[in-house]
Protein backbone atom coordinates (compact mmCIF):
# COMPACT_ATOMS: atom_id res chain seq x y z
CA UNK A 1 0.00 0.00 0.00
CA UNK A 2 1.40 3.38 -1.04
CA UNK A 3 0.80 6.13 1.55
CA UNK A 4 1.53 9.80 0.97
CA UNK A 5 1.44 12.89 3.20
CA UNK A 6 1.54 16.52 2.07
CA UNK A 7 3.23 19.09 4.28
CA UNK A 8 5.82 16.42 5.01
CA UNK A 9 8.27 18.71 6.80
CA UNK A 10 5.66 20.42 8.98
CA UNK A 11 4.56 19.94 12.58
CA UNK A 12 2.04 17.20 11.76
CA UNK A 13 3.23 15.85 8.41
CA UNK A 14 6.75 15.10 9.65
CA UNK A 15 5.36 12.56 12.15
CA UNK A 16 4.07 10.14 9.48
CA UNK A 17 7.11 7.88 9.43
CA UNK A 18 6.11 5.28 6.84
CA UNK A 19 4.63 7.71 4.32
CA UNK A 20 6.04 9.33 1.20
CA UNK A 21 6.54 12.91 2.41
CA UNK A 22 5.74 15.67 -0.03
CA UNK A 23 7.47 18.87 1.03
CA UNK A 24 6.90 22.46 -0.04
CA UNK A 25 9.70 22.50 -2.63
CA UNK A 26 8.83 19.11 -4.17
CA UNK A 27 5.61 20.08 -5.93
CA UNK A 28 3.61 23.30 -6.15
CA UNK A 29 0.24 22.15 -4.81
CA UNK A 30 -1.43 25.36 -6.00
CA UNK A 31 -0.76 24.33 -9.61
CA UNK A 32 -3.16 21.60 -10.89
CA UNK A 33 -0.59 20.28 -13.38
CA UNK A 34 1.98 19.87 -10.59
CA UNK A 35 -0.53 18.03 -8.42
CA UNK A 36 -1.40 15.71 -11.29
CA UNK A 37 2.33 15.02 -11.74
CA UNK A 38 2.52 14.17 -8.03
CA UNK A 39 -0.32 11.65 -8.20
CA UNK A 40 0.87 10.20 -11.49
CA UNK A 41 4.36 9.65 -10.04
CA UNK A 42 3.39 7.97 -6.77
CA UNK A 43 -0.10 6.51 -7.42
CA UNK A 44 -0.94 6.54 -3.67
CA UNK A 45 -3.65 4.43 -2.06
CA UNK A 46 -3.84 6.67 1.02
CA UNK A 47 -3.34 10.44 1.24
CA UNK A 48 -3.02 12.57 4.38
CA UNK A 49 -3.34 16.23 3.39
CA UNK A 50 -1.74 18.48 6.02
CA UNK A 51 -0.18 21.11 3.74
CA UNK A 52 -1.56 24.62 4.17
CA UNK A 53 -0.61 28.28 4.07
CA UNK A 54 -0.72 29.25 7.74
CA UNK A 55 0.15 32.31 9.79
CA UNK A 56 -0.67 34.31 12.86
CA UNK A 57 -3.53 36.75 13.38
CA UNK A 58 -1.72 39.69 11.77
CA UNK A 59 -0.85 37.72 8.63
CA UNK A 60 -4.39 36.33 8.36
CA UNK A 61 -5.86 39.83 8.59
CA UNK A 62 -3.35 41.46 6.22
CA UNK A 63 -3.22 38.86 3.43
CA UNK A 64 -6.75 37.47 3.32
CA UNK A 65 -6.69 37.06 -0.45
CA UNK A 66 -3.46 35.06 -0.38
CA UNK A 67 -4.68 32.84 2.45
CA UNK A 68 -7.96 32.12 0.67
CA UNK A 69 -6.50 31.51 -2.79
CA UNK A 70 -3.53 29.36 -1.83
CA UNK A 71 -5.45 27.18 0.60
CA UNK A 72 -8.52 26.66 -1.54
CA UNK A 73 -6.36 25.79 -4.56
CA UNK A 74 -4.22 23.30 -2.60
CA UNK A 75 -7.23 21.61 -1.08
CA UNK A 76 -9.26 21.54 -4.28
CA UNK A 77 -6.38 20.09 -6.31
CA UNK A 78 -5.45 17.40 -3.77
CA UNK A 79 -9.04 16.20 -3.34
CA UNK A 80 -9.79 16.28 -7.06
CA UNK A 81 -6.71 14.39 -8.20
CA UNK A 82 -7.05 11.91 -5.35
CA UNK A 83 -10.42 11.03 -6.85
CA UNK A 84 -9.05 10.97 -10.40
CA UNK A 85 -6.22 8.61 -9.41
CA UNK A 86 -8.50 6.34 -7.38
CA UNK A 87 -7.07 7.06 -3.92
CA UNK A 88 -8.86 4.70 -1.55
CA UNK A 89 -8.77 6.91 1.56
CA UNK A 90 -7.99 10.57 2.09
CA UNK A 91 -7.84 12.60 5.30
CA UNK A 92 -7.85 16.40 4.95
CA UNK A 93 -6.82 18.52 7.91
CA UNK A 94 -8.99 21.44 8.97
CA UNK A 95 -8.50 23.78 11.93
CA UNK A 96 -10.72 24.76 14.86
CA UNK A 97 -10.93 28.24 13.29
CA UNK A 98 -13.47 26.76 10.83
CA UNK A 99 -16.06 26.83 13.61
CA UNK A 100 -18.40 29.82 13.85
CA UNK A 101 -17.26 32.78 15.91
CA UNK A 102 -20.49 32.59 17.88
CA UNK A 103 -21.16 28.94 18.69
CA UNK A 104 -22.49 26.94 21.60
CA UNK A 105 -19.79 24.92 23.37
CA UNK A 106 -18.52 22.29 23.43
CA UNK A 107 -17.46 22.19 19.79
CA UNK A 108 -18.56 19.10 17.90
CA UNK A 109 -18.56 17.90 14.32
CA UNK A 110 -22.11 19.11 13.56
CA UNK A 111 -21.37 22.80 14.18
CA UNK A 112 -18.87 23.65 11.43
CA UNK A 113 -21.30 25.45 9.11
CA UNK A 114 -23.65 27.01 11.68
CA UNK A 115 -22.41 30.58 11.26
CA UNK A 116 -19.53 32.76 10.00
CA UNK A 117 -16.04 32.28 11.43
CA UNK A 118 -14.20 35.05 13.26
CA UNK A 119 -13.41 38.01 11.00
CA UNK A 120 -9.70 37.89 11.86
CA UNK A 121 -9.18 34.66 9.89
CA UNK A 122 -12.42 34.22 7.95
CA UNK A 123 -10.74 33.90 4.53
CA UNK A 124 -8.52 31.06 5.73
CA UNK A 125 -11.42 29.44 7.62
CA UNK A 126 -13.79 29.53 4.64
CA UNK A 127 -11.12 28.01 2.38
CA UNK A 128 -10.70 25.20 4.91
CA UNK A 129 -14.47 24.73 5.24
CA UNK A 130 -14.68 24.20 1.50
CA UNK A 131 -12.57 21.05 1.89
CA UNK A 132 -15.47 19.53 3.81
CA UNK A 133 -17.97 20.76 1.21
CA UNK A 134 -15.91 19.33 -1.67
CA UNK A 135 -15.32 16.03 0.11
CA UNK A 136 -19.04 15.66 0.86
CA UNK A 137 -19.87 16.36 -2.79
CA UNK A 138 -17.28 13.89 -4.09
CA UNK A 139 -18.31 11.20 -1.64
CA UNK A 140 -21.92 11.60 -2.74
CA UNK A 141 -21.30 11.77 -6.48
CA UNK A 142 -18.27 9.52 -6.94
CA UNK A 143 -18.49 7.18 -3.94
CA UNK A 144 -15.11 8.21 -2.57
CA UNK A 145 -14.19 7.41 1.04
CA UNK A 146 -12.68 10.71 2.18
CA UNK A 147 -13.14 12.74 5.37
CA UNK A 148 -11.76 15.70 7.34
CA UNK A 149 -10.20 15.86 10.78
CA UNK A 150 -10.16 18.91 13.05
CA UNK A 151 -7.32 18.92 15.60
CA UNK A 152 -7.32 21.23 18.60
CA UNK A 153 -4.04 22.95 19.64
CA UNK A 154 -1.30 20.73 18.19
CA UNK A 155 2.25 20.95 19.55
CA UNK A 156 5.45 19.00 19.11
CA UNK A 157 8.85 18.97 17.38
CA UNK A 158 9.14 20.72 13.99
CA UNK A 159 6.81 23.51 15.12
CA UNK A 160 7.02 27.16 14.08
CA UNK A 161 8.82 29.13 16.80
CA UNK A 162 8.67 32.56 15.14
CA UNK A 163 7.60 34.95 17.89
CA UNK A 164 5.54 37.04 15.44
CA UNK A 165 3.21 34.26 14.29
CA UNK A 166 3.71 31.11 16.34
CA UNK A 167 1.03 29.48 18.46
CA UNK A 168 0.97 29.68 22.24
CA UNK A 169 3.16 26.69 23.24
CA UNK A 170 6.07 27.26 20.83
CA UNK A 171 5.93 30.99 21.65
CA UNK A 172 6.27 30.32 25.39
CA UNK A 173 9.10 27.83 24.80
CA UNK A 174 11.02 30.32 22.64
CA UNK A 175 10.43 33.22 25.06
CA UNK A 176 11.55 31.07 27.98
CA UNK A 177 14.70 30.09 26.09
CA UNK A 178 15.46 33.77 25.38
CA UNK A 179 14.83 34.73 29.02
CA UNK A 180 17.27 32.06 30.25
CA UNK A 181 19.86 32.93 27.59
CA UNK A 182 19.69 36.68 28.28
CA UNK A 183 19.14 36.38 32.06
CA UNK A 184 15.89 38.35 31.84
CA UNK A 185 12.33 37.76 32.96
CA UNK A 186 9.90 35.59 31.04
CA UNK A 187 7.14 38.01 30.06
CA UNK A 188 3.84 36.69 28.67
CA UNK A 189 0.64 38.36 27.48
CA UNK A 190 -2.57 38.42 29.49
CA UNK A 191 -3.19 36.85 32.88
CA UNK A 192 -2.69 33.18 31.97
CA UNK A 193 -6.25 32.19 32.89
CA UNK A 194 -7.62 31.01 29.50
CA UNK A 195 -8.13 27.27 29.12
CA UNK A 196 -6.86 25.34 26.12
CA UNK A 197 -6.73 21.73 24.94
CA UNK A 198 -3.40 20.44 23.62
CA UNK A 199 -2.66 17.34 21.57
CA UNK A 200 0.79 15.98 20.70
CA UNK A 201 1.74 15.79 17.03
CA UNK A 202 2.97 12.19 17.40
CA UNK A 203 -0.47 11.22 18.77
CA UNK A 204 -2.11 12.86 15.74
CA UNK A 205 -0.13 10.61 13.38
CA UNK A 206 -0.97 7.48 15.38
CA UNK A 207 -4.66 8.39 15.49
CA UNK A 208 -4.77 9.00 11.73
CA UNK A 209 -3.37 5.51 11.11
CA UNK A 210 -6.15 4.10 13.30
CA UNK A 211 -8.76 6.15 11.42
CA UNK A 212 -7.45 4.93 8.07
CA UNK A 213 -8.03 1.35 9.19
CA UNK A 214 -11.15 1.65 11.35
CA UNK A 215 -13.20 4.68 10.23
CA UNK A 216 -15.49 4.18 7.25
CA UNK A 217 -17.80 7.18 7.62
CA UNK A 218 -17.22 10.29 5.54
CA UNK A 219 -18.16 12.75 8.30
CA UNK A 220 -15.45 14.89 10.00
CA UNK A 221 -13.78 13.94 13.29
CA UNK A 222 -12.44 16.28 15.99
CA UNK A 223 -8.99 15.22 17.24
CA UNK A 224 -8.81 16.26 20.88
CA UNK A 225 -7.99 15.03 24.36
CA UNK A 226 -10.85 17.21 25.71
CA UNK A 227 -8.58 18.00 28.67
CA UNK A 228 -8.47 21.74 29.37
CA UNK A 229 -5.53 23.39 31.11
CA UNK A 230 -4.93 27.06 32.03
CA UNK A 231 -2.18 28.74 30.01
CA UNK A 232 -0.57 29.74 33.33
CA UNK A 233 -0.18 26.08 34.37
CA UNK A 234 1.34 25.22 30.99
CA UNK A 235 3.78 28.14 31.24
CA UNK A 236 4.86 26.99 34.69
CA UNK A 237 5.37 23.46 33.36
CA UNK A 238 7.54 24.74 30.49
CA UNK A 239 9.56 26.93 32.87
CA UNK A 240 10.20 23.99 35.18
CA UNK A 241 11.28 21.68 32.34
CA UNK A 242 13.61 24.33 30.88
CA UNK A 243 15.08 25.29 34.25
CA UNK A 244 13.81 28.86 34.37
CA UNK A 245 14.01 29.95 38.02
CA UNK A 246 12.66 33.51 38.02
CA UNK A 247 9.14 34.87 38.28
CA UNK A 248 6.93 34.74 35.18
CA UNK A 249 5.63 38.26 34.53
CA UNK A 250 2.12 38.43 33.08
CA UNK A 251 1.29 41.64 31.19
CA UNK A 252 -2.39 42.16 31.96
CA UNK A 253 -2.49 45.24 29.73
CA UNK A 254 -2.30 42.79 26.82
CA UNK A 255 -5.21 40.55 25.76
CA UNK A 256 -5.52 37.13 27.36
CA UNK A 257 -7.51 35.69 24.47
CA UNK A 258 -10.78 33.79 24.44
CA UNK A 259 -11.34 32.18 27.84
CA UNK A 260 -12.10 28.66 26.60
CA UNK A 261 -12.92 26.71 23.43
CA UNK A 262 -13.85 23.26 24.75
CA UNK A 263 -14.39 20.37 22.35
CA UNK A 264 -16.32 17.13 22.50
CA UNK A 265 -14.10 14.16 21.61
CA UNK A 266 -16.74 11.48 22.20
CA UNK A 267 -16.88 10.62 18.50
CA UNK A 268 -13.10 10.16 18.34
CA UNK A 269 -13.08 8.01 21.47
CA UNK A 270 -15.82 5.79 20.03
CA UNK A 271 -13.42 4.99 17.16
CA UNK A 272 -10.01 4.78 18.84
CA UNK A 273 -11.17 3.15 22.09
CA UNK A 274 -8.70 3.21 24.96
CA UNK A 275 -5.98 5.09 23.05
CA UNK A 276 -3.43 6.45 25.50
CA UNK A 277 -2.73 10.11 24.80
CA UNK A 278 0.78 11.36 25.55
CA UNK A 279 0.75 13.39 28.76
CA UNK A 280 1.41 17.09 28.27
CA UNK A 281 4.47 16.91 30.54
CA UNK A 282 6.07 14.09 28.54
CA UNK A 283 5.17 15.70 25.21
CA UNK A 284 6.64 19.02 26.34
CA UNK A 285 9.83 17.34 27.54
CA UNK A 286 10.33 15.74 24.11
CA UNK A 287 9.39 18.95 22.30
CA UNK A 288 11.73 21.13 24.38
CA UNK A 289 14.56 18.63 24.00
CA UNK A 290 14.11 18.75 20.21
CA UNK A 291 13.91 22.58 20.33
CA UNK A 292 17.22 22.87 22.16
CA UNK A 293 19.02 20.27 20.03
CA UNK A 294 17.84 21.74 16.74
CA UNK A 295 17.70 25.42 17.69
CA UNK A 296 19.87 26.65 14.80
CA UNK A 297 17.70 24.99 12.15
CA UNK A 298 14.23 25.74 13.55
CA UNK A 299 11.58 27.91 11.93
CA UNK A 300 12.04 31.03 14.04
Amino acid sequence: MVKLVTGGSGLIGSEFTDYIKVRKNDFNLIDPSQVEMLFDKYRPDVVIHTAAKVGGVLANMTYKGDFFYENIMMNTNIIHYAKKYNVKKLIAFLSTCVFPDKVEYPLNETKIQLGPPHTSNDAYAYAKRMSQVQISAYNEQYGTNYFCVIPTNVYGPNDNYNLENSHVLPAIIHKCYNAITNNTYLELWGDGSPLREFIYSKDIAKICDILINKYDSTEPVILSTSQELPIKDVANMIAKIMGYKKEIKWDITKPSGQFRKPSDNSKLKSIIGDFEFTSLEKGLEETIDSFIQNYKDLRK
